[in-house]
């Protein structure tokens, strides 16, 4: 996408994307996000695009890239003015013997930068899954390194519904130039599970559907099924219907979390869900049970 901003203009625009960080509130006090520029509204979204559809040289510009993470055919049918295709599962590894497997990351450096995705760009990931796939790519972006990511609350159903433009020529991205500093802080890999057991804060989450859960787990998981997290149009939940959900699970601000789905897809939601109340300790551990299932040698219960 070639629209350019300055990091104040796009403030002004949009408060889902405020780059001023607002100060963070306790569970106790979650009248609002601790982190609501990690959502953007479809108001907010038509709001920044549209009186800068044209501009291609705001000085010293920051890149806003919005990312249609939905199938190829859906993008073509109609997306949102000036977005980019991405195929949802590009950055899976097409060939590993673990479903979901991640590319290395100079696969996914090359990727993400043939979006037109720098240090500096602006990003806006939306599906039509309530997040599913975008929350993915989120966390993918965090993980490495990357700031100014958020996730269009609602998707491709929300956008329709506030009038946004559709468009159905594709996008052609100018090609940039991305580079990982992957982030420990933010990816957990089977090892660090075993380790995390014995930590009094540690809380491990499968968000999975029940159903799954049942069939086998991690024998000291909780249960904590991702689709909670949304409300029935498809959006993440007010701050304070969130944060009773997770408060229900005795999951709290101070608590460190890990979590894991089947193939890294729906953690990747309940990481975005987590970071939104402002839990600063929170990885995924994206080979998830596909990885640990199939491993004779790794403890499993089921209910």
């Amino acid at each position: 996408m070639n629209t350019n901003l300055t990091r104040r203009s796009f403030g002004v625009l949009s408060a889902g994307l405020a780059v001023f960080a607002l100060p963070q509130l306790g569970f106790a006090q979650a009248t609002q996000y601790a982190n609501p520029d990690l959502l953007i509204e479809a108001a907010d979204l038509i709001a920044a695009i549209s009186p800068v559809a044209h501009s291609t040289s705001s000085p010293g510009g920051i890149s806003l890239v919005v990312v249609d993470v939905r199938a190829r055919d859906a993008y073509e049918a109609g997306h949102i003015s000036g977005a980019v295709h991405l195929d949802p599962n590009a950055v899976v590894a097409p060939h590993s013997p673990i479903d979901g497997s991640l590319r290395s990351i100079q696969e996914i450096e090359a990727i993400i930068g043939n979006l037109g995705i720098d240090a500096d760009s602006i990003v806006v990931f939306y599906d039509d899954r309530g997040g599913f796939h975008a929350a993915r790519m989120f966390w993918l972006l965090e993980y490495l390194g990357h700031r100014n990511v958020s996730i269009l609350n609602g998707g491709w159903t929300a956008w329709q519904a506030a009038g946004g433009i559709n468009l159905t020529k594709a996008t052609k991205p100018q090609t940039a130039i991305f580079q990982a500093a992957p982030s420990p802080r933010r990816h957990a890999t089977a090892e660090d599970i075993l380790e995390h057991r014995g930590a009094s804060d540690a809380i491990l989450i499968d968000v999975r559907p029940t159903h799954m859960f049942d069939e086998g787990h991690i024998p000291w998981a909780l249960n904590v099924p991702w689709a909670h997290n949304l409300d029935e149009d498809g959006k993440f939940l007010p701050a304070d219907a969130l944060t009773a959900h997770f408060e229900r699970h005795n999951i709290a601000p101070e608590s460190n979390v890990i979590m894991h789905c089947q193939n890294g897809l729906a953690s990747a939601h309940s990481y975005v869900a987590l970071r939104l109340l402002g839990v600063p300790r929170v990885r995924v551990y994206h080979r998830s049970w596909a990885e640990w299932g199939s491993d004779p040698s790794l403890p499993k219960a089921t209910s």
